[in-house]
């Protein structure tokens, strides 16, 4: 299971946007919480610059935008998983998927999995202007809330277990009724008496001490209160029209229930233990009867016959998504690296003559400060040839081999849709499975084996 959190980062007075992202990427990138960095992964960016890709992002999109005063300049997923559930390659993958999936591949990001406590957890940093640089991230109350539900299907996805709505351990604080509800209360009370007018009605809540205001808006006003309420404002069964329709026996008062969405089936037992009454248990057992019938059609469909069947098959989907995952994962790995050291030797041919004419002249302060940053350029191209090792292959094989990855990551994403749709399935057909044949969790699934961190 993984909680999340979306926020959104603003810039922190005295400082510049470029200082606020540095610091806050670098706090998420930490060698000692991402174990020398072994647990970093990024989309449409290297993570070692990513602020200033962050910052072109954004210099770009304020060429053609208007700058705001309390500008967001990018959002934070924190999602923290179950203690002991979760391997930290896992957890990354699994951050990585969410954010993917969440900014629909059009915003760079940073995912970072820290390792550092007890429960493993993700720092997802992306770009709040799009890779297009002409659109930003707009938040919403609700982005939270989808949020936590695509990371939930992900966690089902990968055959974890999803967080459970919170139980209250100790009784429900009881309000007062409101100033509107004892009036629609004492309304219901006088059409109990039966008038036979709608005046008959008013002069039954002006003996309860009620005050009327007559006018083009009739309103009524409790003893004691200030302000006058109305009866409009009660709600579409307490209107003037409504009430004199239904005391001359013309209105419709059945209300009827909103037709509602099911996908996973409700678990009674539990739902009964925290003081759901008789009614509730009626309408979950009718939702039940659907979910489970459906789960039936869908394993009469694949011929699923038994229980081990279905478990087999679901811890199966599971592991080819998780391994089709890492695959695209991988080559996109593969991408951004040999797309890095192209970029390095451009950079490097382009400054290859002064720093050469540098290094002829003596190494002198005054041609440093006047080409620093071609120097600086070069210094990190050659840097970035160090680290690859072995022979730099010349800038056309390295696109020639590009173009040979992204036809394959493509061969992957065509997959990808399918098999991410059937293991869904799978896991929910599971789930409805175990919860109404009341399998103990502990045997649902066999205890995971993690590798301690380095």
């Amino acid at each position: 299971m993984a909680a999340t959190k979306l926020i959104a980062m603003h810039k922190n007075v005295g400082m510049t946007v470029g200082q606020c992202l540095g610091a806050r990427l670098k706090y998420a990138e930490d060698e000692e919480k991402t174990d020398d960095e072994r647990y970093i992964t990024s989309y449409a960016c290297n993570w070692k610059i990513a602020k200033e890709e962050f910052m072109d992002f954004r210099n770009e999109y304020f060429k053609t935008h208007d700058a705001i005063q309390g500008d967001i300049i990018a959002y934070q997923i924190r999602q923290s998983f179950k203690p002991g559930e979760v391997t930290p390659e896992e957890a990354n993958a699994i951050g990585y998927e969410t954010a993917m999936r969440f900014t629909k591949g059009e915003h760079a990001f940073v995912c970072c999995t820290h390792v550092d406590k007890a429960h493993i957890h993700n720092h997802v940093i992306y770009s709040a202007v799009n890779l297009h640089c002409d659109k930003k991230f707009r938040d919403s109350w609700f982005c939270g809330i989808g949020l936590r539900r695509l990371s939930d299907i992900i966690c089902l996805e990968h055959g974890l277990s999803v967080i459970e709505p919170y139980k209250f351990k100790i009784p429900r604080p009881k309000y007062d009724k409101s100033y509107r509800q004892n009036i629609r209360e004492s309304i219901d009370v006088g059409l109990l008496q039966n008038p036979k007018t709608f005046e008959e009605l008013l002069q039954f809540l002006e003996k309860e001490g009620y005050e009327l205001k007559r006018g083009k808006h009739l309103a009524i006003r409790e003893s004691g209160r200030k302000n006058f309420i109305r009866f409009k404002s009660l709600g579409d069964q307490y209107s003037v029209d409504f009430l004199k329709k239904q005391i001359e026996g013309e209105a419709d008062v059945s209300r009827k229930e909103p037709e509602k969405k099911f996908d996973l089936l409700i678990d009674i037992q539990e739902k009964l233990r925290q003081g759901k009454g008789k009614g509730y248990e009626r309408w979950s057992q009718r939702y039940n009867n659907k979910a489970i019938m459906k789960t039936l059609l869908y394993l009469e469909e694949k011929g699923i016959r038994s229980y081990a069947q279905l478990k087999e098959l679901a811890d199966s989907s599971a592991s080819d998504f998780r391994d089709l995952t890492e695959k695209i994962k991988k080559v996109e790995a593969r991408i951004e690296k040999l797309s890095e050291i192209r970029k390095q030797l451009r950079n490097y041919a382009r400054t290859k003559d002064v720093f050469t004419e540098y290094a002829k002249g003596g190494f002198k302060a005054k041609f440093y400060e006047a080409h620093r940053e071609e120097i600086t350029i070069y210094k990190a191209a050659k840097k970035a040839f160090a680290e690859y090792g072995g022979n730099i292959p010349k800038s056309k094989d390295l696109t020639k081999e590009i173009e040979a990855l992204m036809d394959e990551k493509k061969s992957y994403y065509r997959d990808y849709k399918l098999v991410r749709d059937d293991n869904k399935t799978l896991q929910e057909a599971r789930r409805n499975v175990e919860l109404f044949l009341q399998i103990p969790q502990e045997t649902r699934e066999p205890k995971r084996q993690h590798t301690a961190a380095r």
